[in-house]
């Protein structure tokens, strides 16, 4: 049997299926790309994150206005908006002194839409 190595020992692992791991190899995502996949991923693991980006599926809001609906400081919600803008899944307008946030784009509601009907799969 041969044996295929990236990175290991020859002795840890043994290669059932050549062609596949060389197809395999050849179509995946660049590593690179998948490390911003998982950056993209962890912001999404914060539940006060997941709560605004929620209360910003049904309108624009403003901090103090997302603050109050969700029963938080304006600081805190001040934070988390920082990390979602940075993640580009919220974009912000000035009208006045005022700042209203919305969701960046469709693509935040097809993911976040995507993770409810995964873990509703299970539920039903």
């Amino acid at each position: 049997m041969k044996y295929f190595n990236d990175n290991l020992d020859k002795t840890d692992i043994t290669a059932q299926h050549l062609d596949t791991i060389k197809k395999v190899k050849q179509q995946m995502t660049a590593e690179e790309t998948l490390y911003d996949l998982a950056e993209l991923f962890k912001v999404f693991g914060d539940s006060t994150r997941i709560k605004i980006l929620s209360a910003l599926f049904y309108s624009e809001m403003c901090v103090g206005d997302i603050a109050i609906t969700l029963g938080m400081t304006q600081s805190a919600i001040s934070h988390q908006l920082r990390v979602l803008k940075q993640a580009k899944l919220v974009r912000y307008r000035r009208e006045g002194k005022i700042v209203y946030y919305a969701l960046d784009d469709d693509h935040v509601k097809q993911i976040f839409h995507q993770g409810l009907d995964h873990i509703n799969e299970g539920r039903d």
